[in-house]
């Protein structure tokens, strides 16, 4: 069985292998990553982002999901960061994080979930799980990251959701 928890600083070096190893981030958004990371175990209370990991044992992470309230919206929220370790690709692991942020954010009633993800061939596979998983594009911002690479907005309603109940 697959458990979800908070992070806890120890995740944050896993977390940067985890990014580094999936190869379609920059640096500088590795760096933004880390900043948030940083900002999250040393403010938990501003809940600012919400971050959460799912791991193999005591050193293995494989998977993590970071997301928030957009400032100043209405019960918006943003998907920033969400990735699987290569070995554990296409084992459900993603929609599993997916869903989990899903239904934490309804329960604090959510009514849109918003990921931005590059036009770039490296970034097919994002869009795809996110297409896959009921998200569709709403925005595109073109040459956005740079000329010929544009931001694609994805977006769900989750307004009237209501979460998933456990079996147990």
């Amino acid at each position: 069985m697959m458990i979800i928890r908070p992070l806890i600083s120890q995740d944050k070096d896993k977390i940067f292998r985890l990014l580094r190893q999936r190869g379609t981030f920059t640096e500088k958004e590795l760096q933004v990553a880390l900043e948030i990371i940083d900002e999250t175990l040393r403010q938990p209370e501003r809940k600012n982002y919400h971050i959460f990991c799912t791991d193999d044992g005591p050193e293995s992470l494989i998977g993590y999901i970071c997301f928030g309230l957009i400032p100043l919206t209405d019960s918006c929220y943003d998907l920033y960061w969400i990735a699987v370790d290569k070995r554990f690709a296409r084992k459900g692991i993603g929609g599993k994080l997916l869903g989990f942020m899903e239904e934490f954010v309804i329960r604090k009633g959510a009514r849109h979930i918003y990921v931005d993800t590059s036009s770039t061939t490296p970034s097919e596979p994002a869009r795809s799980f996110y297409e896959k998983h009921g998200y569709h594009v709403g925005w595109v911002l073109n040459d956005f990251y740079r000329e010929g690479d544009h931001k694609m907005i994805f977006m769900k309603e989750v307004c009237g959701l209501i979460p998933q109940q456990d079996d147990d």
